[in-house]
């Protein structure tokens, strides 16, 4: 018979270790975003376990589930690769971004109370300190922080299971861009007037800093990936 149920609740585990599978999907998904890996290059099993130091079956699986990311794609007589760039899917991606991010912004700026704004301005040093440092893979996982804040508070959480599922895709996009002539200082700034305005209560201007942040990253994946610049996703509204 149990008598010490605080010995026994004790027991109980809280947050369970990463599975060995759970380890190599992060760490191929982060060399894929951070273009350790170029798109088009071939993911040849063999190689890939010996760099990760796991078997071919949790290769194959790393592979399945990157694929569904849509960071891989198979080719015929090839096998898997790295999924190239397109522009068509990249202007799809800033669309639904514009579309989602600016009504969870306008509604976090409604509700926000001292605390949100706390943690949100916490979030907002992690991204300066990576910006200082240089570091994207850093900027990637403030800026998560930031907007997983922002779509929770204001109540959108579907839409933010939405974003994550395409979060591996916009992760490559923001590297991408971060690579530009001065990003790395003026995204990180543009995010800040997003804050500003959630700081204000004020969601109009929330929104607006939103979609302008969205369409000048739209703007520079743009000519990256070889279209002539356009104005496919308004500043404002």
């Amino acid at each position: 018979m149990i008598k010490n149920t605080d010995t026994i609740a004790a027991l109980r585990i809280e947050t369970p270790p990463a599975t060995l599978r759970e380890i190599a999907l992060e760490r191929m998904r982060r060399a894929i975003i951070s273009g350790l890996f170029e798109p088009g290059a071939r993911l040849v099993e063999r190689t890939l376990c010996d760099h990760l130091g796991v078997s071919r079956s949790v290769i194959r699986e790393v592979i399945r589930h990157l694929e569904a990311e849509g960071l891989v794609e198979m080719v015929a007589k090839q096998g898997p690769i790295v999924a190239r760039l397109e522009w068509d899917d990249a202007r799809q991606i800033y669309e639904i971004r514009a579309a989602l991010e600016a009504t969870a912004v306008a509604d976090c700026a409604r509700v926000a109370t001292d605390e949100v704004k706390a943690q949100l301005r916490e979030s907002l040093d992690e991204l300066d300190r990576t910006s200082r440092q240089n570091s994207p893979l850093g900027i990637l996982d403030a800026t998560t922080t930031f907007y997983e804040i922002i779509f929770r508070t204001g109540g959108h959480t579907i839409a933010w299971d939405i974003v994550s599922r395409l979060n591996s895709r916009i992760s490559r996009l923001r590297v991408m861009t971060l690579s530009s002539a001065n990003r790395m200082a003026s995204g990180p700034a543009q995010i800040r007037e997003i804050f500003a305005g959630i700081e204000r209560n004020d969601p109009e201007a929330a929104a607006r800093a939103c979609r302008a942040h969205v369409a000048a990253a739209a703007m520079i994946a743009e000519t990256i990936l070889g279209k002539k610049p356009s104005s496919v996703l308004p500043a404002s509204e």
